[in-house]
């Protein structure tokens, strides 16, 4: 179930770029589970990956494969080719020596990403078998069908587009995610592609991605577990006819901030999705001495059972959000200044209690569907937001079952 509307919108094409998708049966036979992108030759490739240090053979595969001018990425659902050893990393290169012959590359050109359960072995066999299929399905309108290739877990498609205008040539940027549960992404999320027709150098497309995913995916938690998966990739064709973007011009500006408001949007659709997710929550530390203490504040609330548990069942039991800020590590707290709010009710000041709430006022704010949690330190002006969920018979019930 997903918290509020979440229908997949509209996507605008992207030129230069095309998705195909298959079913290879890797672990269900019901929908899509392969799906091949391609890039145009003019393109670059941009990357952000998991800081997990069990991370899977094909985050490895890809970290070696960002540096060769990638131009097809090879995505898997139903299998994480992680804890598979050497077999998985030889695994994952033959998935994309096999996509190489099937586009007429070579293997080195290809980024390969695998989501589903760990320690398996990658069905190599029924993988590179679909491939003649997904390549044929190579459509530049096929979003729809790659945000449903990928999912695992996830109860929706997850998209976000838009077009902007660069030194007025429209651009446009466009991208897709997954992610339900193991959310606690220490780079990106579960798993992200977006793409853009813009001209940027390869280096300045890094800096734009890695600076929208920390201000995005890593503010995000489902339940404080950061995949051996994850990862997020930026194309960009340079086939929409814009003059290239350049460092510290104005194109540059409006560009990083489009990349950055779908990154937000599919981080923001991630936690609606959380495994069992009944609420949206979203945690807003302000007059922090600087972003790292803010974030530190934020993931602890986040990040914590009892505070997510009491979201659940609507409990305005204030005293657990309290907790979560005193153990949060942050140094010389002076506790007279701490202020929290529960929406725009004021639930702690001066060290206690405020003296304005009531029960009654905080439950009507824990009744809602999407709750603020405010929180005030008095200690700078560094401001961050981190968004979560609550966690719910269900979500027990999903991972619990998540093997079956």
């Amino acid at each position: 179930m997903a918290v509020g509307q979440c229908d997949f919108p509209m996507m605008h094409p992207v030129k230069g770029i095309k998705l195909g998708t298959c079913n290879a049966g890797i672990k269900q036979t019901q929908r899509d589970d392969i799906l091949v992108i391609e890039m145009a030759e003019t393109g670059s490739c941009a990357a952000v990956f998991t800081q997990n240090a069990f991370c899977a053979a094909p985050v490895l595969i890809a970290r070696e494969h960002l540096s060769q001018e990638p131009r097809w990425l090879l995505i898997n659902s139903g299998n994480a080719n992680a804890g598979t050893g050497k077999q998985g990393l030889q695994d994952a290169f033959a998935s994309c020596a096999a996509l190489a012959g099937e586009v007429e590359g070579i293997a080195q050109q290809v980024l390969p990403f695998s989501t589903g359960v760990i320690g398996e072995p990658l069905p190599v066999t029924k993988l590179t078998a679909a491939l003649p299929s997904a390549v044929a399905d190579l459509n530049e309108g096929h979003w729809d069908k790659a945000a449903r290739a990928i999912m695992t877990t996830d109860t929706f498609a997850k998209g976000a587009s838009m077009i902007i205008d660069i030194a007025g040539h429209p651009v446009t940027v466009t991208g897709i995610s997954k992610g339900a549960g193991m959310i606690q992404p220490n780079m990106a999320t579960m798993l992200g592609f977006i793409a853009t027709d813009a001209a940027i150098d390869p280096s300045l497309l890094q800096q734009c991605l890695s600076a929208a995913a920390e201000i995005s995916f890593n503010r995000i938690s489902v339940d404080g577990d950061t995949s051996t998966n994850d990862a997020c990739v930026l194309l960009a064709s340079g086939c929409g006819g814009a003059p290239e973007i350049l460092a510290d011009s104005a194109e540059y500006l409006t560009f990083a901030n489009a990349v950055t408001t779908v990154c937000k949007r599919l981080a923001e659709l991630i936690i609606r999705d959380g495994e069992g997710a009944t609420k949206l929550i979203r945690i807003v530390v302000e007059q922090a001495r600087d972003g790292a203490e803010a974030v530190l504040v934020g993931k602890t609330i986040a990040h914590s059972p009892l505070v997510k548990t009491a979201f659940f069942a609507s409990d305005p039991n204030w005293g657990r959000i309290l907790a979560a800020v005193g153990r949060a590590g942050v140094e010389n707290m002076d506790l007279e200044k701490i202020e929290i709010y529960l929406g725009t009710v004021c639930i702690v000041e001066n060290g206690g209690r405020s003296p304005g709430y009531t029960e009654q006022n905080g439950q009507r704010v824990m009744d809602q569907e999407e709750i603020t949690i405010t929180v005030r330190l008095g200690r700078g002006e560094a401001r961050e937001e981190v968004l979560t969920c609550d966690f719910s018979y269900d979500y027990v019930r999903i991972n619990a079952e998540y093997r079956s």
